[in-house]
């Protein structure tokens, strides 16, 4: 019976999916924003407003892509803030090159791995002051601002300072968010959340419509705006930081603070039909991306339909395949070397796609011889673009609140493994395998596309679905966002976890039932969730007309405007 409700419910979201449009997709939920001088997409209307001004009053894209990040982290405190980390991949139109910034931080360099041995755990927490590794996201900024900035910081956090103090209305998803995860953290008897988020704010939890403050952050950006990044991880707020964390029982330190530094890395890339695909090397994640194009690259999807199949099938064995290396590989590169050039070259794409038969497989890494976040893209009229992604990982962070500062801290610690002798064991000093990834595409060595995809696990899988969606099945910017999306889980992960089965492909409504049960045929299990098929925003460059195409997530409170 239970079977019979499911299927029915499949057909009837399905028949349900589309909307009447005139043109374009009938999944599309509007057409493509254009601009000629600039473009900011976000995942909420207030930030990209801040971000549109800030060009408008003679900022460059970093300038506005710092801008709306700072208001996200006030806006959006569910997903994002300054107590996390941050990636960005900058298209520079002055020296017309492409530059990558990891701004992640550091595990506790006083943690070590018989801690946790001897506390006898086999996984980092997901919350409490054990996973909180230092937060990267101001420094990043800061690097950003100093290599391509054009404006002060007190202008370009000013903005959101004001926001801070006077209050914003709260959009009905974040409402949502914060009335889930701030009682779950009050739960936890963790400290300072109902000062935080309640007492601010008369007490309650504001409602969506309702207005929402935050002081105690407008007194953090502006102490920022004021004396640089050295007042985050030299001055009070790391004073207060550090000796919050240490009363907690943790181990984050004024000294693992101060040591800590943003890395300016090369972006790696492939070809895909011509154009080259830009993600960020570990200890992020963004290469599984690369790795499963070069493999479905070996098909000719012009004759294999979208949604169908046989298309989902092959991706969800590509991702299988990338992502047993992920488990394996992937980890920060100053402790294990990474065979980047390897994994993503034709030659390894041609052995693992062998592998891939006409049911769902189980497979193993190769042999090599040699939740929440915010994602968010900005572009300006001398041509910089930038991608960038930034994320306190677990919904709102570790619960850690620092007193009077107004944000929470990252538990990007929880991502190391407790097996010793992985590429992700935990070691003092290192960075956690990360999730958050920013990308970017470039045709005849121009930009293309910048964009991005949020959600955890889901993020390697979200960028193949929009590139194929652009390149393999023409879509416009928007369409490629708004089609329906899948997620497979199951699998190995950085953290330890092995291979046990098949996994689970989780589909979107909007995938057709014939689809669905074609793939149960192949022996996919199949499954269905919420919330978890990530955020998009992006933009084109349309180098002939010299336009800017933008595109924003409709399944979240997104938007992208331009000028």
């Amino acid at each position: 019976m239970k079977d019979i409700i499911y299927i029915l419910l499949i057909l009837f979201v399905n028949l349900s999916f589309c909307q009447d449009r005139i043109t374009g997709e009938p999944f599309a939920t509007r057409s493509e924003v254009l601009g000629q001088n600039g473009m900011v997409a976000t995942s909420h209307p207030l930030a990209t407003q801040i971000g549109l001004d800030i060009l408008k009053k003679g900022g460059n894209a970093v300038d506005s892509a710092i801008a709306a990040n700072a208001a996200l982290g006030l806006m959006e405190p569910t997903g994002c803030g300054i107590g996390g980390d941050l990636f960005a991949i900058v298209w520079d139109g002055k020296s017309k090159k492409i530059y990558g910034l990891n701004a992640s931080g550091r595990s506790p360099k006083t943690l070590t791995l018989d801690y946790f041995t001897k506390k006898g755990l086999k996984y980092i927490p997901s919350h409490g002051p054990l996973p909180v590794s230092v937060p990267g996201a101001v420094d990043g900024w800061f690097e950003l601002h100093q290599k391509f900035g054009s404006i002060p910081m007190s202008q370009i956090l000013s903005p959101s300072i004001q926001y801070a103090k006077n209050g914003f209305p709260l959009t009905e998803l974040i409402s949502w968010y914060m009335n889930r995860s701030v009682p779950f953290y009050e739960s936890k008897g963790f400290p300072n959340i109902d000062d935080t988020y309640r007492k601010q704010n008369g007490g309650n939890l504001p409602k969506e419509g309702e207005v929402y403050k935050n002081h105690y952050l407008a007194n953090t950006y502006q102490k920022l705006a004021e004396g640089g990044r050295d007042v985050f991880y030299k001055g009070d707020i790391a004073r207060i930081i550090s000796k919050f964390i240490k009363d907690q029982g943790g181990f984050l330190s004024i000294k693992d603070l101060a040591e800590h530094k943003s890395e300016w890395v090369e972006p790696v890339s492939i070809n895909y039909r011509g154009y080259d695909v830009w993600e960020l090397p570990p200890n992020g994640q963004g290469i599984a991306a690369l790795q499963m194009l070069k493999i479905l690259e070996g098909y000719d999807f012009s004759q294999i339909k979208f949604g169908s199949t046989k298309h989902i099938h092959l991706f969800t064995e590509a991702k299988k395949l990338a992502f047993e290396d992920r488990a394996k590989y992937y980890a920060d590169m100053d402790f294990s070397k990474v065979p980047i050039e390897y994994l993503i070259s034709n030659d390894y794409a041609d052995k693992r796609r062998k592998l891939i038969g006409e049911k769902s497989g189980i497979y193993s890494a190769g042999k090599i011889s040699t939740g929440e976040t915010i994602y968010l893209t900005v572009a300006d009229s001398e041509g910089t673009m930038i991608s960038l992604i930034q994320s306190n990982y677990r919904g709102m962070g570790s619960g850690m609140v620092p007193p009077k500062l107004g944000f929470m801290l990252q538990d990007r610690g929880e991502l190391f493994s407790l097996k010793k002798g992985q590429a992700n064991s935990f070691e003092p000093g290192k960075r956690p395998f990360h999730t958050i990834i920013p990308a970017f595409i470039t045709k005849d060595e121009k930009p293309y596309v910048s964009f991005g995809v949020m959600g955890g696990d889901f993020q390697p899988m979200g960028h193949t679905q929009i590139v194929m969606n652009l390149i393999d099945f023409g879509m416009n910017l928007q369409e490629a966002g708004d089609a329906p999306r899948w997620d497979h889980t199951g699998g190995a992960n950085p953290m330890g976890k092995t291979t046990e089965n098949t996994g689970i492909i989780r589909l979107e409504s909007g995938i057709p039932y014939l689809t669905l049960r074609g793939l149960m045929n192949k022996g996919h299990k199949i499954g269905t969730a919420r919330g978890i098929y990530g955020g998009y925003q992006a933009i084109l460059w349309d180098n002939k007309n010299k336009v800017y195409h933008g595109a924003s997530e409709s399944r979240k409170d997104g938007q992208a405007s331009g000028y």
